[in-house]
């Protein structure tokens, strides 16, 4: 399957919603009134087939977004865009489709003048996919933490945009 840039398009919350919670181990569960604020916070909000197949939500550093790796990142810099969330369904990856919405991403955020795109990465519970694909796209790690009473340990990744 080839996806090319007109594959990208508007979300549907209920249908992204869907794919969002099909993942929450990774993701975080949401209802649909907090998938509704988030995207209303969001500088960069995608997907393909509406968010079923796939979707990229991210907020650039002036959102009033109430999140511990939000804040860190807040702390850390200046200006950049975080990545909340990034899911594309267990039957078409390993298409490209994930690199296809980085890489829109990262084209979008150019055009603000950002330079510095940011995430997290799961390490407790691990997600050795996810640490090898940003590492893949050029991220570094530029932090770690340690979330709800040790629940949760998140690695901080940074790209810079050139």
């Amino acid at each position: 399957m080839v996806r090319t840039n007109g594959d990208l398009g508007s979300l549907d919350a209920s249908i992204t919603l869907q794919l969002n919670n099909a993942h929450a181990k990774e993701t975080s569960e949401l209802d649909l009134g907090h998938l509704n604020t988030l995207l209303d916070m969001a500088c960069y909000a995608r997907g393909i087939d509406q968010g079923k197949t796939a979707f990229l939500i991210a907020l650039d550093h002036t959102a009033p977004y109430q999140n511990p790796n939000f804040a860190w990142f807040k702390s850390a810099y200046q200006s950049f865009v975080y990545i909340d969330r990034v899911v594309v369904a267990e039957s078409v990856r390993g298409q490209g489709i994930a690199r296809l919405l980085y890489e829109d991403l990262f084209s979008a955020t150019r055009r603000t003048g950002i330079h510095r795109i940011v995430c997290e990465v799961n390490s407790e519970p691990p997600n050795p996919a996810s640490d090898a694909f940003h590492i893949a796209m050029g991220f570094e790690k530029v932090g770690q933490a340690v979330l709800y009473n040790g629940a949760k340990t998140v690695n901080y990744f940074a790209k810079n945009l050139d």
